[in-house]
This record gives C-alpha cells, sequence and structure tokens, in this order.
C-alpha cells in the first residue's frame, strides 16, 4: 500500500492505495524548491531589483495619494511578509504619503476585520487606511473606456484617483486566466461586478485558449492586461508560494514584465504531464482555497485532464464556508439538465453574462467528462443539488467510485494539490 497526505482544510487526511492501482501522483516541483534565503530576504531582494522599474521609493516620491491593491481572503498571499516591506519603501521615498491599502475583493463578499488580521496582523490593521473594494457601490466607481472584448471598463474610484497604483499578490496557475497575480489584481480586483461579467463571458470561457497556463492568444488575459495598463497599475510585488503558503520566489516592479517572470519560473517548476486513469484525486490545496465549493472548481480542473472520459473525480475540499454563491447553487439545484444550461450560458451576449456564469461553465464541462464525488464538511444535499455524490472520506469516496465503475481495480492517478500544478494533456 501506498499512503499519500493530501490537504483538506488546515489539516491533512491519508489516502491509502494499493500500488498497482496507483498510475501517478502528480506533484508539483515547487514543494520540493528550497530557495537559497527565507521569505523575507526573497521579496526584499526582488524590490531592490525591479524588473522593468524604477525602485518603489524612487516611484513615490512626489506623490500624494498611493493605493495599495491588497488580494482578499480567499488567497493565501503573506502579505503580513510583503505589505510591511512595502510600506516602508514607500515611506523611504515619501514619509508624508497618503496611502491607502485597498482590498481587491472583485465579486467575494466582504472581508472580515478577523480575516484582514490574519492576513495582514494586528499593527497594519489598527494603524493604517483599509478600504474593502465593493463591485456593487456605484458611488465608489469610475468608468474608464471600453475593453477590447467590448465590456466597459469600471474600477474603483480610489484607484483612478491615486497618484500612484500599486499592488502585491501571488502567481499560482489559473483555470481561465493562465495564471494568477500581476494584471488580475485590477481586473477582476476592484473591478465591477459589470466589468467582471462581460470578461468571464462565456465565449471567452470557452476559448480553448483561456486554460491554465496560457497568456497568449488568451482573450481573458488580454482585456485584464488592457484594464491594469489604463487604471495606471504602476508596480507589483507577487510572489510563489509552496504548499505551506511559503514565498519560495518573488518579483517586483513593471506590471507585465515582472508578472513574466513570475510566470515563467512557475511554469517551469509546476508544469506536469497528464496521466490517464479510471479515477483521478484531487484538492484545492486546503485552507483558505476550499473553503466552499464555488472556489473547489479550480482543484477539479487538474483532474478534468488526467481522467479518462466517464471516469470518476474524488475532489477533496472542506467547504465549511458553503457553496460560495447563490446564483452558482441555484444554477444546479433548479436544473437537472447541464447541457440546457449550458446552451443558455453559450446563447448570452457578453453584456449579459450573469454572476458565476463562468465557473458554472467550467463546472459543467467537468461534470460532462466525469462523476464527481465530492468529500467535505458540506450537507449531502447540498452537495447533491450540485450534480455530485457526497461522501464524508476518501476511503468512502473511493468505494463509491469502484461501485460507479464496477471495477474494484480502478486505475487511480493522484494530484494532491490542484491547484499548484498545471497538468498538461
Amino acid at each position: 500500500m501506498t499512503s499519500i497526505k493530501l490537504p483538506y482544510g488546515k489539516e491533512h487526511v491519508s489516502l491509502e492505495i494499493q500500488e498497482e492501482r496507483l498510475n501517478a501522483v502528480l506533484v508539483s516541483e515547487l514543494h520540493h524548491y528550497k530557495p537559497e534565503v527565507g521569505q523575507t530576504e526573497l521579496v526584499k531582494n526582488a524590490m531592490d531589483n525591479p524588473i522593468g522599474s524604477e525602485k518603489l521609493c524612487d516611484l513615490a516620491k512626489g506623490k500624494e495619494k498611493i493605493v495599495i491593491i491588497a488580494s482578499d481572503h480567499t488567497r493565501p498571499v503573506p502579505s503580513k511578509i510583503i505589505m510591511p516591506l512595502m510600506l516602508e519603501e514607500i515611506r523611504k521615498g515619501n514619509p508624508e504619503a497618503d496611502i491607502t491599502i485597498l482590498i481587491a475583493t472583485g465579486c467575494h463578499r466582504e472581508t472580515t476585520k478577523n480575516e484582514l488580521v490574519q492576513k495582514f496582523g494586528e499593527e497594519i490593521v489598527n494603524n493604517e487606511k483599509i478600504y474593502i473594494h465593493d463591485c456593487d457601490d456605484d458611488s465608489m466607481l469610475v468608468k474608464l473606456g471600453i475593453l477590447p472584448s467590448g465590456g466597459e471598463l469600471i474600477i474603483n474610484k480610489l484607484a483612478h484617483e491615486a497618484d500612484l497604483l500599486v499592488a502585491e499578490g501571488f502567481i499560482e496557475p489559473h483555470f481561465f486566466a493562465g495564471y494568477s497575480g500581476g494584471r488580475k489584481s485590477v481586473l477582476p480586483g476592484i473591478a465591477s461586478r459589470q466589468t467582471v461579467l462581460a470578461n468571464h463571458c462565456s465565449e471567452f470561457i470557452a476559448d480553448p485558449k483561456s486554460r491554465t497556463g496560457i497568456l497568449e492568444g488568451n482573450p481573458i488575459h488580454k482585456d485584464m492586461m488592457w484594464a491594469s495598463r489604463k487604471a495606471n497599475l504602476a508596480y507589483i510585488v507577487n510572489v510563489v508560494i509552496n504548499a505551506e503558503k511559503e514565498v519560495i520566489y518573488a518579483v517586483a516592479g513593471d506590471m507585465e514584465k515582472a508578472h513574466a517572470k513570475g510566470c515563467e519560473f512557475l511554469s517551469k517548476l509546476c508544469r506536469v504531464k497528464a496521466v490517464p486513469a479510471d479515477i483521478a484525486i484531487s484538492t484545492n490545496g486546503g485552507y483558505p482555497l476550499d473553503q466552499n465549493i464555488y472556489q473547489a472548481v479550480k482543484g477539479m480542473t487538474a483532474a478534468e485532464v488526467t481522467v479518462k472520459q466517464d471516469g470518476v473525480i474524488i475532489m477533496l475540499a472542506k467547504s465549511n464556508d458553503g457553496h460560495g454563491g447563490d446564483v452558482f447553487y441555484n444554477t444546479f439545484r433548479d436544473e437537472a439538465d447541464i447541457k440546457k444550461t449550458l446552451d443558455l450560458f453559450m446563447s448570452r451576449d457578453r453584456n449579459k453574462t450573469e454572476a458565476d456564469q463562468w465557473q458554472s461553465q467550467v463546472f459543467i464541462r467537468v461534470l460532462q467528462k466525469a462523476r464527481v464525488i465530492y468529500v467535505s464538511d458540506s450537507d449531502d444535499q447540498t452537495v447533491m443539488d450540485f450534480h455530485m455524490i457526497p461522501a464524508k472520506s476518501v476511503e468512502e469516496a473511493l468505494k463509491k467510485a469502484e461501485e460507479i465503475l464496477g471495477n474494484s481495480k480502478a486505475t487511480v492517478t493522484v494530484i494532491p494539490d490542484g491547484v499548484s500544478v498545471m497538468v498538461i494533456e
């Protein structure tokens, strides 16, 4: 038997599998990469040697209003390391700068005070100006033009009015934007709901270039880049993290050039070749990315690439924060025929895209490839409403998968962290 640890919430569970059934364990080399220096020094070195940009302290000189875009509670960005260094660097160049930390919630719920403290620490939360973006608050939004796709670019007023706009973030594989980080701080991070919906339209989600690890020719990425340039995003600090959410690499500087360098590093370590199997087991990398069913779709897309047609995906995601969105949930609860739902999505104009349609569209693609058994803390009815099969342990899920396939020796490919790898066919 082979024992494999799988992240689940803030803990791990163990999968025991016979060696002869195990086709492969697809693991990102990120988890084995050991940097020569510590986390803080990595970020500081990146900021001391910005790519395609002046240092942040020099950019800050003479700037009165400075806005730092920061990720929200759904992203494991090590802000306790990054943010103090950015604040220090800004004040080194301009001690009197009026600094606002703008939380990029996208279309997510508001970040709580406790989540801010967990993210930044009490000192920053108690002493810095922090504003949480609300994609539906028209009083705090401003129109900047028309995206290449035809959607309207509307972003947070604080970012637009800043004399200097900068951002922190992290780079990981992204299931339709190619990679996270960089330009995503602006779109979807601080954009209006209308803008996000237009960018995440069914046509773009269906595009074969809108996939993990692809930037060239990706229409979603093209819109995001245009939006960030229009917003004058001048400088970023982005990191790559391992399974322990520790910084192993950092870049700083120009929004496009620094991000490209980070993506290049990441790609070398986390591209893995698909190994087809009857059963594919994946996770969302544990907390904080496995807090709801909505986010768990990302980890499923890694399994989607390596599972055989009409096979079974076993997805582990604690989902202690529920399903992640009423519209997302109702889409699957209220219609038994997922093909009808997909046809409806594809018939919609990009400017009439509805909330969470993109996630539903990707999820339908997964469900059309394989049955999904969902291991979580969610109640069984909620899981079934999503057209999935509930299970409370990986052992129970594996048994159910064997029953579905009618094969107690069905082959298995395991992806311990489905959001840290780029599985390539």
